[in-house]
């Protein structure tokens, strides 16, 4: 009860969320105060938040949770064989170019394991999902350190230039960015981290894009861009070819930092087998990643 205070915030909302009245959390948490001779957490207006005591037995009672977690599920492996579920935050984009051979070959070693892919609408709850247990992996663009959770790097995706094959750019090996500062892009999901990457990539080139029009996720700028409808900067990824009218080139960009894509988990050494075995099946070589289509 006291770890759910500490990352809620909230007295209130813990409560609510374990159906039970604000003053037995708020016993609770005075209980351990009492014990420790050491304030805890900081009331304030609109919530708590953790004194350095209650930081420190946060990080304790949290590393014990995942420990408990860690032996529960070691013990259901060895009852049913190393069946279980295996919960991935992602989407059907990721899935169709960085996941399809890595979920076949999954399933064929593991055909008792539940493989359950979800959708989790921001990044924030996505850590949220890792940290409370609902998630084992999340595919991400790795971005700072979230206290917490570890990443790890699978790939870094370089950034290219997608255009229809009839485009007077089509023919180039390669691009500046500065090449792209007067034409107008499609641009990546405005709120996403792949965008925020882009931006930071542009700026420490010196070089800022400008967009007539957005999209969803990368497959719809591609398919965008092989129709002849506009310009995308996206990162090269590995899979099957987008579908579309036409062949699609994609131009490299060098001079912007790649994308670092990989997992996110709460700890690795708390991983059930099963979803080790798959974060570790998910590979992406340099030669996957082509410029051209």
């Amino acid at each position: 009860m006291f770890v759910a205070v500490c990352r809620a915030g909230s007295l209130s909302s813990v409560a609510r969320e374990l159906g039970c009245t604000q003053s037995a959390v708020s016993q609770h948490v005075k209980r351990l105060e009492r014990e420790t001779g050491l304030a805890l957490l900081e009331r304030r207006p609109r919530g708590v938040v953790t004194t350095r005591a209650g930081r420190i037995l946060e990080a304790a009672a949290a590393e014990g949770i995942s420990g408990l977690d860690l032996a529960v599920r070691q013990l259901r492996d060895l009852l049913d064989g190393h069946s279980g579920h295996v919960r991935v935050a992602t989407g059907a984009t990721t899935v169709r170019h960085f996941m399809s051979d890595a979920v076949v070959a999954f399933r064929r070693r593991h055909p008792k394991v539940n493989l359950e892919f979800r959708t989790v609408s921001s990044g924030r709850g996505t850590f949220d999902a890792l940290a409370d247990g609902t998630l084992d992996l999340a595919w991400i663009t790795l971005g700072p350190p979230v206290r917490g959770i570890e990443q790890r790097t699978v790939a870094e995706l370089p950034w290219v230039l997608a255009v229809p094959a009839g485009d007077p750019l089509a023919a180039r090996s390669r691009l500046d960015p500065a090449d792209l500062a007067d034409l107008p892009l499609i641009r990546l999901p405005p709120n996403s981290a792949s965008a925020a990457h882009l931006d930071a990539a542009c700026a420490e080139s010196g070089v800022r894009f400008s967009y007539d029009a957005s999209v969803a996720d990368w497959d719809t700028a591609l398919l965008l861009a092989e129709l002849g409808a506009g310009r995308a900067v996206v990162p090269a990824v590995p899979g099957p070819p987008v579908p579309g009218a036409g062949p699609l080139r994609l131009i490299p960009l060098p001079g912007l930092r790649p994308l670092p894509v990989g997992w996110a988990v709460r700890r690795w050494d708390a991983l059930s087998p099963p979803a080790r075995a798959f974060a570790d099946t998910v590979r992406i070589q340099p030669r996957d990643l082509g410029e051209n289509r």
